[in-house]
């Protein structure tokens, strides 16, 4: 007889083992009885009372370092993820952003809050160049991966996976701290490098050599460049961990009935975007490497006949394109690492909402299968002009442009979710329509880039940056804001303020078109990106104005993000207590209970019977139907 402890009773998945069985007297401590198959994960309590041993097994010994720091409950870790990822790393992420506009719409001016944050690099009041490089690099580092990636993969893959398919936990609880702490300590070595001598990283978030192999290159490329490098290698790891341990769940610890074509497209969203992960996060891991040899040992993959200050250098025979590839192999995957969550939880909330089922749900899956595989092989059109192959340019061209297809799939599908349903504008509905709206606009920019011919002019200009921040940016933020709002309940037991709500979305939409929108024509009027001050180019002059109220418009949104901080602070306290299923949705995270504990649900876990969009169900009493209401003799399968 194999016997196994309550508190890992979850950790036997990752190994693979598939049917066990444990049998036990009915005494004062009985055993769980567990069955699982490939698809199916069953725990059924010997009797009533076993729940609450179950409770007590898990909690009596628990401390506030195992229950709150080092825990393994997905939920414990969601919050984690949150807090770390989302206040703490967004937040100087948006203030680092807040610093270098300032300098954009009043070049060379004096400015107190230069003095206080930035000491030395502001020599009185006035930003150093140099300085301005590497706020923009660890600006750009933050908020792609240290937010949108570990803010919405961790905290919504964490929280809802399990409570979705109907699980107790993740697959390894071990694992999945495990990949909380090494995300934590990659965040406080990237956050130790801004406080270097000779400066943070300055090369850009996209770490083109030489610039970043050459610590003579600029102040920036020294010891900063080094910690950012070790700090992406590990949060590398934990993307992985975390990643394998969602494909495992999903794919072993689904409950009774649920087939893969009953899960919320959130899980859907959540799976492929891990899959992705796995496929494109080792190469970035290998680029970086290479680059640390090159910097540290010697070796010359990156660099070949470089001259500095007269000097020539004993490099040859690497090239720097060749870490174009590896870097964008990752970093365009990298925009849908961020961007399918968003819309995995957009899927439910517009459907949730509208009190309608999602509009062509299989093709909402093929759309999102599609987009992972095309995700990967169009990376070239960052290199349009890096002195690539034109053949290749015209290849990567024409994987971009159909790339647009399974993206215009989803758009019209939330449309045509929201056509004539009754709308609830709660502020996660707003929020879900506002990332509708940025993902076509930021779209339809993307096709324009990604034409060889038409990117050749506006490479590199403030066009790339409002496209890129409309549909990877604002659109991701926006998808984690609606998840923020509508699972707030599930993660604190308590609702956010609605009204607060209302005014962080209409003060945030109107200032992210108010900054992004005007980029689109000083970019077509050739305005360059990353430049420190425009004011030694006549030519630029008349853009001058449109840079000052792009940067009011950036100090208003960065304002109503307040609003949204003490929102979240308060209601986390003060709010009011939730019921359990607030939103009147169908999926199982609503089935249990408000109070945490460990295992999710008391008793035995829910069977799912249909799927997860029977909204507005004619012939039934209530407007929504949960997933586990077995379908009744009469009842028409609403299914496809």
């Amino acid at each position: 007889m194999v016997i196994i402890k309550r508190s890992v009773f979850i950790d036997y998945a990752i190994i693979g083992l598939k049917n066990i069985k444990m049998e036990g007297k009915k005494n004062n401590n009985p055993r769980i009885r567990v069955k699982m198959e490939s698809t199916e994960f069953v725990d059924l309590l010997d009797n009533k009372n076993d729940s609450s041993d179950f409770q007590q097994d898990h909690h009596h010994k628990e401390t506030f370092i195992t229950k709150y720091i080092f825990s393994q409950d997905h939920k414990m870790i969601a919050k984690q993820y949150l807090i770390t990822g989302v206040l703490f790393m967004g937040f100087i992420g948006i203030a680092l952003s807040l610093l270098f506009r300032l300098q954009l719409a009043w070049p060379e001016e004096s400015f107190a809050v230069f003095d206080i944050f930035l000491g030395k690099w502001a020599p009185e009041g006035v930003m150093d160049p140099n300085i301005y490089l590497a706020l923009v690099t660890i600006h750009g580092t933050i908020m792609v991966f240290f937010v949108l990636t570990a803010g919405l993969s961790g905290t919504f893959s964490n929280l809802l996976i399990p409570l979705q398919i109907g699980a107790r936990d993740m697959a390894s609880g071990f694992l999945n701290m495990v990949s909380f702490w090494l995300f934590f300590l990659s965040s406080t070595i990237m956050l130790a490098s801004l406080f270097v001598e000779a400066g943070p990283a300055a090369a850009g978030w996209t770490i083109y050599p030489p610039l970043s192999a050459l610590p003579q290159a600029q102040s920036g490329s020294g010891m900063g460049m080094t910690l950012w490098l070790i700090s992406m290698a590990i949060f590398v790891a934990s993307s992985l961990l975390g990643s394998l341990n969602y494909i495992v769940t999903v794919i072993n610890l689904r409950t009774k009935g649920m087939s893969l074509f009953r899960m919320p497209l959130t899980i859907w969203a959540f799976f492929v975007t891990a899959i992705i992960g796995v496929i494109s996060f080792p190469v970035l891991l290998s680029a970086a490497l290479l680059l640390i040899m090159d910097r540290s040992f010697g070796t010359s993959f990156f660099l070949s006949d470089i001259f500095v200050q007269g000097e020539v250098l004993h490099y040859q025979g690497g090239s720097p394109v060749l870490f174009e590839h590896l870097f964008w192999f990752l970093g365009h995957p990298e925009v849908y690492i961020v961007l399918l969550p968003a819309l995995g939880i957009t899927s439910e909330i517009i459907a949730t909402s509208s009190r309608k089922p999602i509009f062509g749900y299989r093709a909402m899956v093929a759309s999102i299968l599609a987009i992972a595989f095309l995700s990967t092989v169009v990376w070239g059109h960052h290199m349009f002009i890096s002195g690539m192959n034109p053949f290749l340019g015209s290849v990567f061209t024409f994987t971009t442009l159909l790339i647009a297809i399974p993206s215009a799939v989803k758009a019209f599908n939330y449309i045509t979710t929201l056509w004539k349903g009754n709308l609830q504008f709660n502020p996660g509905m707003l929020f879900s329509i506002g990332l509708v709206s940025t993902f076509i606009t930021g779209g339809l920019t993307g096709i324009i880039l990604g034409d060889s011919t038409l990117d050749i002019n506006i490479h590199d200009t403030y066009f790339v940056v409002a496209h890129f921040h409309l549909v990877m940016g604002i659109s991701a933020l926006y998808g984690l804001f609606a998840g923020v709002y509508h699972w707030f309940p599930k993660l604190f037991g308590r609702m956010m303020n609605k009204n607060l709500g209302y005014i962080h979305f209409w003060v945030t939409a109107i200032s992210a078109y108010g900054v992004f929108f005007p980029m689109h024509f000083i970019g077509m009027a050739g305005l360059p990106r990353r430049y420190y001050t425009n004011t030694a180019f006549p030519y630029f002059d008349d853009l001058a104005d449109i840079n000052v109220i792009i940067t009011l418009f950036a100090l208003l949104a960065g304002a109503a993000q307040l609003v949204f901080l003490y929102n979240f602070i308060y209601s986390m306290f003060f709010g009011k207590v939730a019921e359990q299923n607030p939103w009147r949705s169908n999926t199982l995270e609503w089935t249990a209970p408000v109070e945490h504990l460990h295992g999710n649900w008391p008793g035995e876990i829910p069977h799912v019977h249909r799927w997860a969009y029977d909204y507005s169900k004619p012939g039934q009493k209530e407007d929504f139907v949960l997933q586990t209401v077995p379908i009744g003799p009469e009842e028409e399968i609403t299914e496809h």
